[in-house]
């Protein structure tokens, strides 16, 4: 097989809405549908390939069925996949947060840290979102802040807009606003440390954890980097723009009028997630694919085509 697609792993979160489910053709029966896990082997919520040979395994049982050499050269360097793919509908802020390095939380959480990359996919008039510190400030003051209630007084509110892109450099602290849906592509890791929440409390009706001596640990108390624009590529069809690279995945966006001429070496799989329109998607199998989709594309399947018209984000490792 080719072209698998996945049916992703799902989390009703207190501040998720209903997008997913209403817009993007999610089957899930959850009140809210905060995040859908698109591409995953993590154990707190793994992807099933939903086509051929392979439909009912995880993600996880199809590499090991198949052979890690689907996942490309470039993988082998990690002990365990490396990556995450997520769309994270947010109706409510989310807590104010930072997630560690790979030296932290392998010490401490035993497992990797968390590098990530936000591609807006959608937002409300006004929006906003939290990026690291309006300036430098030292321990002693990111802890005053946090016990009396004022850290959001330093912190980095960005005005966002439809195809806004993020960095989030581990360490980095940061929060989704409200009205804000993203696609997010991230180190294969589920830890997070809530500094601030809002007041809120969780289902039992007690406030949620916050996890502010290890936030102390890792946050780095200053301004976030600030990354330049790409240009977009006009290619024959398409057009496709470089969203974020670092040692962890390497994400484009790409908007197909007509057909996009891809390809997955044996360096690294190709992750499709479908963002607008619908296509065919054509290799040694043909798949369709529409709004919400993730397909993922073994590595040394070679050139294949993306027919129709839409938009999705295209990761590799």
């Amino acid at each position: 097989m080719s072209v698998i697609k996945l049916k992703p792993a799902f989390k009703d979160y207190i501040w998720g809405g209903t997008r997913l489910r209403d817009d993007f053709g999610k089957e899930c029966d959850y009140d809210k549908v905060a995040e859908s896990w698109e591409l995953s082997c993590h154990k707190d919520g793994n992807s099933i390939v939903a086509n051929g040979e392979y439909a009912g395994m995880t993600l996880a049982e199809y590499i090991e069925k198949a052979g890690k050499s689907v996942l490309g050269t470039d993988c082998e360097k990690f002990d365990s996949f490396p990556i995450l793919i997520k769309l994270i509908d947010a109706k409510d802020n989310l807590s104010v947060q930072v997630h560690p390095d790979n030296e932290y939380a392998q010490r401490v959480e035993g497992e990797y840290g968390k590098t990530e990359m936000w591609y807006v996919v959608d937002c409300d008039p006004g929006a906003t979102l939290l990026y690291g510190f309006k300036h430098e400030i030292s321990k002693e003051e990111f802890a005053r802040r946090i016990a009396d209630n004022t850290l959001l007084e330093v912190t980095n509110a960005v005005p966002v807009k439809k195809g806004d892109v993020f960095f989030i450099e581990a360490g980095t602290l940061h929060a989704i606003g409200k009205g804000i849906l993203i696609a997010e592509i991230q180190q294969n890791s589920n830890t997070t440390y809530r500094i601030y929440d809002y007041g809120r409390v969780g289902k039992d009706g007690n406030p949620r954890e916050l996890h502010v001596e290890k936030a102390k640990d890792v946050t780095a108390l200053r301004p976030a980097k600030q990354y330049p624009e790409t240009p977009v590529e006009e290619k024959d069809g398409y057009k496709i723009k470089l969203l974020s690279s670092c040692e962890y995945f390497t994400t484009y966006r790409v908007d197909v009028e007509s057909k996009a001429a891809l390809e997955a070496d044996g360096s690294s799989f190709n992750s499709i997630l479908m963002l607008e329109g619908e296509a065919k998607i054509i290799a040694d199998d043909i798949a369709e694919a529409k709004k919400g989709d993730s397909v993922f594309i073994p590595a040394g399947t070679g050139k294949y085509a993306v027919e129709g018209k839409c938009r999705f984000v295209l990761t590799k490792v």
